[in-house]
């Protein structure tokens, strides 16, 4: 999987499941080239969310329930995700 078509279903699923006013995905990969175990196949993404319904949530829950929506996409193609609720 390419990155845009990982970071399109990242985007759809999210705003499916949760009340937003804005996502913005970007990739981190870059970043960790040089890293050890590095795995091309597996990327770093950065969430940005601005959702009411998020903020509302503390931030265990907030991050359990994107967690739980993205959870194929973790287990197969996303190494690290960091994710920022305003």
């Amino acid at each position: 999987m390419n990155i845009n078509h990982l970071i399109a279903i990242v985007k759809k699923k999210l705003e499916n499941k949760i009340v937003m006013e804005n996502i913005k995905i970007e990739d981190k990969s870059f970043l960790h080239t040089k890293h050890k175990g590095n795995d091309k196949k597996k990327f770093h993404l950065k969430v940005l969310i601005n959702s009411k319904e998020l903020s509302k949530m503390s931030r265990i829950q907030s991050t359990k329930k994107i967690y739980k929506i993205l959870d194929k996409e973790l287990k197969n193609n996303i190494h690290s995700i960091q994710i920022l609720i305003t």
